[in-house]
């Protein structure tokens, strides 16, 4: 028998235990449900096929959807690296608030299945804990949910959070959590997170079996053989600090010639977010003279504030850094994960 189609005999979903058959039939009754246990269903019957392999789709926050064949091998050794990592054990507690459409929800319950977890699934919302009552030893959110999981994070033990960065005012609400908050780097193709950090660190250390490098254009190399046959070329920017070690510093594909001088938006934007209380990024618009002017667009209704004037009155940017102009957006387009779709969003601005 394949270790992907064994279950942990520990593992309980919403409390309850199954054999291999019964939880194939749980799986078939809530495909044929209309809301998010259709997708906990369908993931499931994936799982428990006789095929070595399953189709996940990435989230579209950087280009289009597109499938993506995963090893179901590979999954299983993601899920115990995550397991040796944070040290989870048969019967702790976990709960599932992403949708398992995508592989985050996904490698959720792969993890239980694998590791023994109890897990229980609440459908996915801004607000997952709102009605929870019941202590749990790991989970996974979005920053969207950790923002307004604030006043209720103390029910999660050890949390990690992914799908988008975690802006400098979150961090700072969250320095008077108790929870254990790690921050993670990772995509579909190495099937969720190679590397994590804590949130009050400036580092990801990548997970047991993955080594990093740089390219030309510094940006990140991935050799994860447990998890990918392919070593990996990301387009994102990084320092690297050792070959476990790096620090994020933005997507290169997002990097900005304006008048010569490369400017990259993730770096300012951390500055920025001093400033701006609302969710906002910075991007570029055709310019005669700059060729790609700077550009500001911020989620919400206009405000009456100059935040250009502001901007210029502070030692934090170079005169290159300050936006040249500044657009309101009602509301940005976002990925089903919370992904701010910024190629998107800027077409807005342009009809």
């Amino acid at each position: 028998m394949k270790h992907f189609s064994s279950i942990n005999p520990k593992f309980k979903l919403n409390g309850i235990s199954y054999t291999k058959d019964q939880l194939c039939s749980l799986a078939v009754e809530l495909a044929e449900k209309e809301n998010f246990k259709k997708e906990i269903g369908s993931f499931l019957q994936d799982w428990l096929s006789n095929s070595p392999t399953l189709i996940v789709h990435t989230s579209g926050s950087t280009g289009t959807p597109k499938p993506i064949i995963l090893q179901k091998q590979q999954m299983v050794n993601s899920a115990l690296a995550t397991g040796s990592f944070f040290n989870l054990k048969e019967s702790d507690t976990a709960l599932l608030c992403l949708p398992a459409s995508y592989i985050a929800g996904k490698m959720m319950l792969v993890r239980a299945l694998v590791l023994g977890l109890e897990i229980d699934f609440v459908e996915p919302s801004s607000n997952p804990l709102k009605e929870i009552n019941k202590k749990y030893k790991f989970s996974a959110m979005v920053p969207m949910q950790v923002y307004n999981c604030l006043h209720n994070l103390h029910f999660i033990d050890t949390l990690i959070i992914g799908g988008a960065a975690v802006s400098l005012d979150l961090k700072e609400k969250l320095k008077s959590v108790s929870t254990h908050l790690f921050e993670t780097y990772g995509m579909t193709e190495t099937i969720t997170h190679i590397a994590v950090k804590e949130i009050k660190s400036d580092s990801f250390k990548t997970l047991p079996n993955v080594t990093v490098s740089l390219d030309n254009r510094n940006c990140l190399i991935i050799n994860a053989p447990k998890v990918s046959d392919v070593i990996i070329t990301t387009n994102d920017v990084v320092k690297l600090i050792a070959e476990n070690e790096f620090k994020w510093l933005g997507r290169f594909d997002n990097i900005i010639n304006s008048g010569g001088i490369k400017l990259n938006p993730e770096q300012i934007e951390a500055k920025l977010s001093d400033y701006i209380n609302s969710d906002f990024f910075i991007t570029s618009l055709p310019d005669p003279v700059l060729e790609n002017k700077l550009v500001l667009l911020i989620e919400g209704e206009q405000k009456n504030e100059d935040i250009i004037t502001t901007l210029k009155k502070s030692t934090a940017f170079t005169s290159y850094e300050i936006p040249k102009e500044v657009n309101y957006i009602t509301n940005f387009v976002r990925t089903e994960s919370g992904k701010i779709q910024r190629t998107k969003t800027l077409e807005l601005l342009k009809k």
